[in-house]
């Protein structure tokens, strides 16, 4: 199976019920809205929709609507004539046209704006296009309309974000994905896949996954879905060497959530949060902030608000000191600079005055305003 995962793996009553909604859809032509969270697998469904549909040896067109700024969806969508604006050298169709006679796949809809949102509702109703500088419009296109949002349109609705007619125009068969934490027998055989995925793609043999440490992903809620699993599974892989995958070998994240539960369980309500968590995770063993904490930022599978609040834990074990604090986390004392940057980067940058234990009557020195800086 190629890197893009193209069926919707998962023996769950939940994972059944979407696939039997997939089916009555490509039976029918008309209009479907897949709704879920961030990751859940909404451009799998429509692709499946689209193949298991008389369309299926016609063309799928797939498109982002977050992805592309609204100057440009605009041409994009319904193409351009020659000499519109600038850079428009030679004629070009629009996704609506490249997809007649297919399917056109809008992902993230509700993040449209009215404008734009105008247009497609009136292709919609008249199925007709008008290219950018055009002055006429082209004869009607036969093209099926699959969107997908993760937001609550009608939430949108009721804050005049997203338009009512549209709404209804769009959610003639609707498809709810649920997530990941609510169809957990999935995860084995999802993990089983992307194993096998990545180990064929970076040519690295395939590796086992224990039990303890399957039993760790099985409960973990996955609040970034199937696409939180598939990053999570490729790191596996890249940094497997002994063909096993322990307990030890999992992210902090997963392994903290699971002995938060154990906590909660053993000992009543005392909880930590995810970022004291991490904090002791790093202060008590040897798991550096780059690896525990960096990749995870960067897959998304660690929030901002997360990083941040580990950085305010952390100023206030220095007591503001920046430079003890990347010592404390495990990092060389050359990576002062480069995790101020990082910090200042992705806006997790923590002000260190608060935590300082300052004596009366004294000046900030040129370290304090270096580290202001980030120098």
């Amino acid at each position: 199976m190629s890197m893009s995962q193209s069926a919707m793996i998962g023996v769950s009553d939940a994972t059944r019920n979407v696939l039997d909604e997939a089916d009555c859809a490509a039976r029918c032509d008309a209009k479907v809205l897949i709704t879920g969270e961030s990751g859940v697998g909404k451009e799998i469904v429509a692709r499946i929709v689209h193949q298991r549909s008389a369309r299926a040896n016609a063309q799928l067109v797939s498109i982002n609507c977050a992805g592309v700024p609204d100057s440009l969806l605009e041409s994009e969508l319904f193409g351009h004539v020659r000499g519109s604006f600038t850079g428009a050298y030679r004629d070009k169709r629009g996704w609506l046209e490249t997809a007649n006679g297919g399917t056109i796949f809008m992902d993230e809809v509700g993040e449209m704006s009215l404008r734009m949102q105008a247009m497609l509702l009136r292709f919609l109703e008249t199925g007709e296009i008008q290219r950018v500088g055009s002055d006429s419009r082209m004869a009607p296109l036969n093209v099926r309309v699959i969107t997908a949002t993760h937001r609550r349109l009608l939430d949108a609705i009721a804050e005049k974000d997203f338009r009512e007619d549209l709404y209804y125009r769009l959610n003639v068969v609707h498809i709810e994905v649920p997530p990941l934490r609510e169809r957990r027998e999935d995860v084995p055989l999802l993990m089983t896949h992307f194993l096998r995925v990545f180990s064929d793609a970076h040519r690295r043999p395939l590796a086992e996954v224990s039990a303890e440490a399957m039993a760790y992903l099985t409960d973990y809620t996955w609040p970034g879905n199937v696409r939180e699993l598939k990053n999570i599974t490729e790191r596996l892989v890249l940094k497997c060497r002994a063909g096993r995958i322990d307990v030890d070998a999992l992210p902090i994240e997963v392994t903290c959530a699971r002995q938060r539960v154990e906590t909660v369980t053993a000992a009543g309500p005392a909880e930590q949060s995810l970022h004291e968590e991490l904090f002791t995770r790093l202060v008590q063993g040897t798991e550096t902030f780059w690896s525990g904490v960096y990749e995870p930022f960067m897959t998304r599978d660690l929030t901002r608000r997360t990083v941040r609040e580990l950085i305010r834990l952390g100023l206030e074990h220095t007591r503001g000191n920046y430079k003890l604090l990347v010592t404390t986390f495990n990092m060389p004392p050359d990576d002062y600079k480069k995790f101020l940057n990082f910090l200042q980067k992705y806006q997790c940058h923590v002000p260190f005055q608060g935590f300082r234990m300052m004596r009366p009557g004294r000046q900030p020195d040129a370290t304090d305003v270096k580290e202001v800086v980030g120098a």
